[in-house]
């Protein structure tokens, strides 16, 4: 099995949007696609606003919904649209991720090729390749995508990016010794961006 995450450092900057080009610049590789949320204190880690995605049952820690529909608004429609396969939405307690793997590993099983939208999934998992979205107008820097940063294999950053990144105590160097690929919303998949994911994704 190949496993591609994709990551960013912080909500709205685009990390669905890659997730979505990658699965339609590659629909031979029939995508089964992850959209893994947390929850804490009211408030969706995805949006950074109250929501109803915590699963109901407190005795239950973690839920999972298959996508069904490909006209939904939801970002797992978007997956089917784009061509998966399959395409789930994984919601957690903040820190406990661990506790719905057992789970998204059964899901897994048997599967040729999964992408996974999400940064702290990196911490259990041993991804093939983890890009990283970046928007240097967004000061906003996530501790899931900091705590993560080293893993990154490369980062795609969003043009036209500023001249300095408006974050702060985030290790620079790490980023500039990794491939960084440019793009320019809507496209998000560029050549090179689909070689280096086509040559993770050789057997």
């Amino acid at each position: 099995m190949k496993l591609v995450v994709v990551g960013g450092h912080s909500r709205n900057i685009g990390k669905t949007s890659l997730a979505a080009a990658i699965i339609a610049a590659t629909p031979e590789r029939r995508w089964t696609a992850f959209k893994l949320t947390q929850y804490g204190h009211g408030l969706c880690s995805d949006g950074g606003q109250v929501c109803d995605c915590a699963p109901q049952d407190p005795a239950h820690p973690f839920a999972i919904t298959r996508e069904e529909s490909r006209a939904g608004r939801t970002d797992t429609s978007r997956f089917l649209r784009a061509g998966a396969a399959e395409a789930y939405w994984v919601r957690t307690p903040q820190g406990r991720l661990a506790e719905a793997m057992p789970e998204i590993r059964r899901l897994m099983a048997g599967r040729r090729h999964v992408l996974m939208e999400s940064n702290s999934v990196v911490r259990l998992l041993r991804p093939d390749l983890y890009l990283v979205v970046l928007d240097w107008a967004t000061g906003d820097f996530k501790s899931s995508a900091r705590d993560q940063l080293d893993r990154a294999d490369a980062f795609v950053l969003l043009e036209p990016a500023s001249a300095e990144p408006a974050w702060e105590n985030v290790p620079l160097g790490l980023i500039e010794r990794r491939p960084v690929f440019r793009v320019r919303p809507p496209e998000y998949c560029p050549g090179e961006l689909r070689s280096l994911l086509e040559s993770k994704l050789e057997p």
